[in-house]
C-alpha cells in the first residue's frame, strides 16, 4: 500500500497595488494550505491585502504575515541597514496591523514568515532572526515562525519558545550551503511543472533535494512553498495537488 504523506503549500500573496496584482490571489486560493501576506512594506496595499485575507478564509486557509524591509522600488529583495529598534519596531508594525486586519475579518493569524531580504539574511545572521523572532513573541506567543531549517531562524525560535515551521521551497533552486540560489542567477527559480512536482517529492519522501551544484543536500520540512510571483504559479499548484495524490500526497 503506497504511504500518505500529509502536507503544507503554501504561498505568498498580497502584494499588489490598486489595479496591479502580481498574483490572482483567490485563484490560487483553492490550491494552498496556507498564505503568506504581505503587511505594505514590500508590496500590499490595504484593499488588496483585506481581499487576500477574506479569500484565504473562505477557502479555509491558514494565514501568516510576511513581513519585509520597507523597500517597495526594490519589492523587498535589497537589505536595509537599519538599527535593532528600527527593524524590531517593523516588524511589530506590519504584523500587528495584519494580525489586526485578520482578526476584524472573523480569522485567525497562525504564522509569521520574513519576505525577501529579510528572510534570507536572518536566515544566515543571527542577530536579525533573534530580532525576529523576539517580535513574533512580543504580538503573541501562539504564532509560529516560519523559516529555513537549521539556519538562524530555527536557532532564534527555539531560544525563546516559539514553534518553529521549517520551510522547504518546491520552486527554488538550493546551493549546498542550504542557502537558495540568487534569483539574479539562470535556473534560480524553477517553472516547469515535472521540475517543482519532482523536486517537492523529493524532499517530501526522501527529505533530500539535488542542489544547483549537482549535490545531494539533506532537507526535512513543514511546510512547502510555491511563489506567488511565479508566472507558472496556478499550473504549478494544480500540478502539486492534482499529480501529487495520485503520489501520495495528501493536503493539510
Amino acid at each position: 500500500m503506497q504511504k500518505t504523506h500529509f502536507i503544507d503549500i503554501n504561498c505568498d500573496l498580497g502584494e499588489g497595488f490598486g489595479t496591479y496584482k502580481v498574483a490572482n490571489d483567490r485563484e490560487l486560493m483553492p490550491w494552498l494550505s496556507s498564505c503568506n501576506l504581505a503587511c505594505g512594506f514590500h508590496a500590499g496595499d490595504p484593499l488588496g491585502i483585506y481581499q487576500a485575507i477574506e479569500a484565504a478564509i473562505e477557502n479555509d486557509v491558514n494565514i501568516g504575515a510576511h513581513p519585509g524591509y520597507p523597500d517597495l522600488m526594490g519589492f523587498g529583495r535589497r537589505k536595509m541597514e537599519m538599527t535593532h529598534e528600527e527593524l524590531y519596531a517593523t516588524i511589530i508594525y506590519q504584523v500587528s496591523a495584519l494580525k489586526g486586519m485578520t482578526e476584524a475579518c472573523g480569522g485567525k493569524l497562525v504564522h509569521v514568515k520574513a519576505h525577501g531580504a529579510l528572510y534570507n539574511y536572518s536566515a544566515g545572521e543571527q542577530h536579525l532572526a533573534d530580532i525576529l523572532a523576539k517580535a513574533i513573541l512580543a504580538i503573541d506567543p501562539a504564532l509560529k515562525y516560519v523559516g529555513l531549517p537549521g539556519s538562524c531562524h530555527e536557532k532564534a525560535a527555539t531560544a525563546v519558545g516559539l514553534t518553529f515551521v521549517r520551510e522547504g521551497f518546491a520552486d527554488r533552486r538550493y546551493q549546498n550551503d542550504g542557502s537558495l540560489v540568487p534569483r539574479r542567477v539562470e535556473g534560480a527559480l524553477l517553472v516547469k511543472e515535472d521540475e517543482v512536482l519532482s523536486q517537492l517529492m523529493s524532499m517530501v519522501s526522501r527529505q533530500e533535494v539535488t542542489t544547483h551544484e549537482g549535490d545531494i543536500l539533506r532537507l526535512q520540512a513543514d511546510t512547502f512553498c510555491v511563489h506567488g510571483d511565479n508566472p507558472n504559479v496556478l499550473n504549478l499548484l494544480k500540478t502539486i495537488k492534482c499529480e501529487g495524490e495520485k503520489m501520495g500526497l495528501s493536503f493539510r
